[in-house]
């Protein structure tokens, strides 16, 4: 059975935090399941790697946990997280620079040889 998941967020912008909540909830829930996880962002989502995006937007009105602490509980958990490098190119302004916790950038092939890789399974948020 694939214990391997590739999560793509790419509908879930820092416009609308609490649609970024479910996939790192379900990224957090794959890895206490010890499946192997790594999260893409793409098109406007990968705004959320932009260095303060996160920090400063929570997922619901009571603020008890920032998008950024997910994505540090994430890094904590070893779940990388791609930006992708068309999407840096369209939509990370000049000047700005990734968080720390952003393993790197990769091209929209990184996610699809996960979709069609029999070891892995994807999600799409």
């Amino acid at each position: 059975m694939p214990d391997k998941l590739a999560i793509l967020i790419w509908a879930a912008t820092p416009e609308h935090p609490e649609l970024c909540v479910t996939p790192l909830v379900h990224a957090l829930a794959a890895r206490a399941l010890d499946a192997e996880v790594e999260i893409h962002f793409a098109g406007p989502a990968v705004r959320w790697l932009v260095k303060d995006v996160a920090e400063s937007l929570y997922a619901t009105p009571e603020r008890e946990k920032s998008i950024g602490e997910f994505f540090a509980e994430l890094a904590t958990e070893g779940v990388p997280l791609f930006a992708c490098s068309m999407a840096c190119a369209a939509w990370v302004k000049a000047g700005e620079t990734l968080t720390h916790t952003c393993a790197g950038q990769t091209g929209a092939t990184a996610f699809v040889a996960r979709t069609l890789a029999p070891d892995w399974r994807t999600l799409v948020f």
